[in-house]
């Protein structure tokens, strides 16, 4: 049943009905006059009139959503009117929110057309400016679009409808209700994001996703997402890219934004709705940050789009920056899996191979794992800021190939590398070594890129150095000087350009801006600063030492160190082992990626340590030709053995935690067997005996898998119960004994359960299947050694329970 329909000239409390203004499913939105305040509202007027409590309290959702904004893009909520219990039936609950006198932005584009790109930025920003405000306060829109945004007399853009907000779990308050629990797919088609889209958890980048399909479509004049069937654009984001059309006429900073908030993982998106803010108010005043520089930063700004048009048409180092960029999200994220990122360097098989000859280089194998034929391997092994580390390396060297002056570029890529290792080298700390290492890489992206694109100009910087200047004190400043003669601007700055356009990490900008002036004479305790004069150190060092004889390297490195050695609390001594150990390492690296180094750089060779306490190096014999064993059989068995074995050296250094012991065992029990689904499933503490999936790798999600108390009768509790490991070679034989959840969604051809043990009672289980019957463990070997890789589990699991 519904309420009367409102007319014209009607009262509304007391507020009078002049027209109305827009109707939905649920509501409709009229212009009405308050005469106690004498000034027209807009009143949302509730269309059903046999909701439930449940309903009428999300009808008041949006009014306490609203009412904790108080921003100018925020159309604000006056009152509410109406009880939430639903026991005063003759009041009819409506809102009231603040008249905006003008069209949606669906209606000005509408008769618009394409906008033009400066007036379409200022406008998302506006709106970004309204969601940066929401999401401070934890509160994500989820219904992002053109028709929920008005746009004032004053061109102001207000943003509405915050009905089916939601707060990112963790900031919600107690006592509200959720529009849309957990699961339930909410939001307009055309505008939802892939993660909203498969009903995830709210997060401020579905709003972000949402804003980045607005812009595409102002800049347009067209709908991103072309679909009538509602269902199958909710089909589609999860599957397609969307992309700002090729046709439209925008320069390439501003393409970058649009495409960077319109990716499909989440991860690669901007990480809020203030930092897309950032890069459109950059793109759209790139001179507001050097306001008073007068001609030079306008000098500046042209050299860099210069370049990076020129980047854009060699259709070479584009590439580079989505790759990176993901690689460097998924690295520095504190949810992302080893799954997660495997999965992204796999996705380039020339990379792949490229990261395991150098996981395989002197310095990696090292620690005594043996050699790594896997990229779950290899991540769990050198670690997520190791592979990020590489895959830098690797996709910048990439690109220095082929070239007339190849011989050159090969010894600035060679020098920066050093640099990189000795940086790494410098800092003891594993982690922050490895920042070290990406940091120094980075400082020297300007020196490589005008190398690679304008060789005259770099010859040009080269003879300027060389001539010297009296008033220069040393190699960096009469560089900057030349540079800035040839170019215009120094080479950081050219790179820290660069950097920005490509969207890197903020906190990598920063290290990547070398410091000025004098090191401090006071120890450096700022991370960042930190890591910023450690790149310059090794920069100073490298060069001091590039073409010194061997028998006077010692004091050449004690001049050069001198400056630093306070700030960064490092001797003569310390960074003489530093910097040949990083030789040896980067000749390691240079070997792995197909480069030979210089002679200079390779003598006096230090055995670089590995930084994982308490390993030794083990050196391992060839085997001898055509022996062959029946436990050696089997490669599968092999990489099994290996898997095991690492993670069994992990969990004795207590290197490793729990959830990486589980998601590298996954991983290398998929790998070797090469199963369709590899699950995990842990005991439900919510039900007796029942075990639910939890982690999953492969083609089915691991919430399909409930495996229910025995009593049930079912293969799969059977065997849980009776902690019996079972091979099924042929799943069509017990097919009827199986779950209808197995039999709807899964539905192998061959699967192996290992139950997991721990004082008597099964805790998990591990599921493995293939398409093929009779193709899983079909060697006695594997299947003896995905036993002993269950039982390492069991360990670790174990003292993870304790």
């Amino acid at each position: 049943m519904s309420w009367p329909t409102p007319r014209a000239g009607e009262r509304q409390g007391r507020f009078e009905l002049k027209r109305e203004l827009g109707r939905g499913a649920q509501a409709c939105v009229w212009l009405a006059n308050d005469p106690l305040l004498q000034r027209d509202v807009a009143l949302k007027l509730l269309e059903s009139e046999d909701g439930d409590a449940g309903e009428r309290e999300h009808w008041l959702h949006e009014a306490r959503a609203v009412s904790a904004l108080s921003h100018p893009n925020v159309v604000p909520v006056f009152e509410a009117v109406g009880d939430s219990a639903g026991k005063d039936r003759g009041a009819r609950p409506y809102l009231v929110f603040e008249f905006v006198d003008g069209p949606t932005l669906a209606q000005a584009s509408r008769q618009r057309g394409a906008w033009p790109a400066h007036e379409a930025v200022a406008t998302m920003l506006g709106v970004l400016d309204a969601l940066a405000a929401a999401h401070a306060l934890g509160l994500v829109h989820r219904d992002l679009k053109p028709s929920n945004v008005l746009l004032g007399g004053d061109g102001r853009a207000r943003v509405m409808d915050f009905g089916i907000a939601a707060h990112v779990p963790g900031t919600g308050r107690p006592g509200t209700a959720v529009p849309g629990g957990a699961g339930a797919v909410v939001g307009t088609p055309g505008y939802i994001s892939p993660e909203a889209a498969r009903g995830e958890t709210p997060i401020p980048a579905m709003d972000v996703f949402a804003a980045g399909v607005m812009l595409a479509e102002l800049l347009s004049g067209q709908r991103l997402l072309k679909e009538t069937d509602p269902w199958r654009a909710v089909e589609r984001v999860q599957q397609e890219d969307l992309a700002l059309p090729a046709d439209v006429r925008v320069d390439d900073g501003l393409r970058g934004i649009v495409q960077r908030a319109l990716a499909r993982d989440a991860l690669a998106r901007y990480e809020s709705a203030r930092a897309m803010h950032d890069a459109l108010s950059a793109w759209a005043h790139p001179q507001g940050a050097e306001a008073g520089a007068g001609d030079a930063a306008a000098e500046d700004h042209a050299t860099l789009a210069f370049l990076l048009r020129r980047m854009r048409h060699k259709s070479d180092f584009p590439a580079l920056s989505s790759s990176v960029l993901r690689i460097q999200r998924l690295a520095s994220s504190d949810t992302a899996r080893l799954a997660h990122l495997a999965d992204e360097v796999l996705t380039d098989v020339a990379l792949t191979a490229k990261l395991l000859r150098m996981v395989n280089s002197v310095h990696f194998t090292s620690s005594g794992s043996g050699r790594i034929t896997t990229v779950s391997r290899a991540v769990a092994l050198v670690g997520f800021a190791g592979i990020r580390n590489m895959a830098l390396t690797v996709l910048l060297l990439e690109h220095m190939r082929d070239k007339d002056h190849a011989l050159l570029l090969r010894e600035e890529f060679l020098r920066a590398l050093t640099v990189a290792a000795l940086a790494g080298e410098l800092e003891p700390r594993e982690r922050e070594g490895e920042e070290a290492f990406l940091g120094a890489l980075m400082q020297n992206l300007g020196r490589l890129l005008v190398e690679y694109y304008f060789p005259e100009e770099a010859s040009r910087i080269r003879d300027g150095i060389a001539k010297g200047s009296p008033a220069e004190p040393g190699e960096q400043a009469a560089r900057d000087t030349a540079a800035r003669q040839v170019l215009g601007l120094t080479l950081d700055e050219l790179g820290c350009g660069v950097a920005r356009a490509w969207g890197l990490p903020e906190a990598l900008q920063e290290v990547m801006r070398r410091p000025e002036g004098a090191a401090p004479a006071r120890a450096i305790v700022e991370p960042i600063e930190r890591l910023r004069w450690l790149g310059q150190m090794a920069n100073t060092l490298v060069d001091a030492t590039r073409q010194h004889p061997a028998e006077g390297l010692a004091q050449a490195v004690e001049l050069a160190c001198g400056p630093f050695g306070p700030a960064l609390n490092i001797t003569p001594k310390a960074a003489n082992q530093a910097l040949r150990a990083a030789r040896e390492r980067a000749a390691a690296l240079a070997k792995a990626m197909g480069l030979k180094m210089p002679r200079q750089a390779q003598e006096q060779p230090m055995p670089a340590q590995p930084r994982q306490a308490g390993t030794a190096a083990v050196p391992t014999a060839p085997a001898a030709a055509g022996a062959t064993s029946p436990e050696a059989a089997s490669a599968a068995a092999v990489a099994l053995g290996e898997g095991r074995a690492r993670i069994e050296q992990g969990l004795s250094q207590g290197r490793m935690r729990l959830n990486e012991v589980l998601q590298l065992s996954l991983a290398t029990l998929q790998e070797a067997l090469s199963c369709r689904n590899v699950v995990l499933c842990l005991r439900d503490g919510g039900t007796a005996g029942r075990l639910t999936g939890r982690i999953a790798l492969g083609a089915t999600p691991a919430p399909v898998f409930q495996v229910g108390p025995a009593s049930q009768g079912d293969l799969l509790a059977v065997v849980c119960a009776r902690a019996v490991d079972t091979l099924i070679a042929d799943a069509a034989t017990v097919a009827a004994r199986m779950p209808a959840w197995w039999r709807q969604q899964v539905r192998a051809g061959s699967f192996l359960l290992l139950p997991m043990v721990v004082k008597g009672a099964t805790v998990g289980l591990i599921y493995a299947d293939q398409l093929t019957p009779g193709s899983l463990a079909s060697h006695p070997a594997e299947l003896a050694e995905a036993r002993a890789l269950r039982d390492t589990v069991v360990v670790a699991l174990a003292a993870g329970l304790r």
